[in-house]
């Protein structure tokens, strides 16, 4: 059903990872998923109710993907064999052939285990002769997005342009005003400000205004050099 399925620890990790190219995939015509793990409840100013419309609201300034919560435990999420198999079964119903996942190193302990549940699930959800829900499937790629809580310069396997989605990206960060607008401290930074500092950042490398980098741990293949910026 989608051609890239981007899995989430919590409502707004999509969004500050690659909410970008999420939008540049979806204005060239692709189907694009989001599966966000958690609720990412509680924190100090949201609740349930205000982060699902916190979040429908964000889903609608990056173009409306498809999206999903499967409502594991925040804070307390684990790659047990009933979230694998909760997982599977998303990708077996969405059957994306592009996965996202966040980064593999993190300070997050829910990052770190949504990123080991995208890989086992993955392995999972082509098996015959389960009790996995849906048809046997397997995603050909894993590419990973960077939203961790570590002061680290990122080390990526390629770069995406998004000059023009910088906008969509931003406001659709705002929607999570909870998590990202009213509890930033005056006077300084925000993450907003960070994240769209990063985005200059990569985008200098590759020549553009604003680019989101991303992490392989296969080679990435190219039919061809056409669409490299150099």
């Amino acid at each position: 059903m989608l051609d890239a399925l981007v899995v989430a620890p919590h409502p707004d990790d999509a969004e500050l990872g690659m909410g970008g190219t999420i939008v540049r995939l979806i204005r060239q015509g692709w189907s694009v998923g989001i599966l966000d793990l958690t609720s990412g409840e509680p924190t100090p100013l949201g609740s349930p109710e205000r982060r699902a419309a916190e979040t429908a609201a964000a889903s609608a300034e990056l173009g409306n993907p498809w999206r999903r919560n499967l409502g594991l435990p925040n804070r307390s999420l684990e790659p047990t064999l009933a979230s694998r198999r909760a997982v599977a079964a998303a990708f077996r119903q969405a059957r994306p052939r592009l996965l996202f996942a966040p980064y593999w190193e993190d300070a997050h302990p829910d990052h770190i285990a949504a990123t080991r549940l995208v890989e086992d699930a993955r392995f999972w959800s082509k098996l015959s002769k389960s009790d996995i829900p849906g048809e046997p499937f397997h995603p050909a790629r894993i590419l990973y997005y960077f939203s961790v809580h570590l002061r680290i310069v990122e080390r990526p396997s390629l770069v995406i342009d998004i000059s023009d989605e910088l906008d969509a990206k931003v406001a659709a960060l705002r929607c999570y005003r909870s998590q990202l607008v009213d509890n930033q401290p005056e006077g300084r930074p925000g993450v907003i400000d960070s994240v769209c500092d990063r985005t200059r950042y990569w985008g200098h490398f590759i020549g553009v205004r604003h680019a989101e980098p991303f992490a392989s741990r296969e080679p990435v293949g190219l039919r061809g050099l056409g669409d490299l910026l150099l």
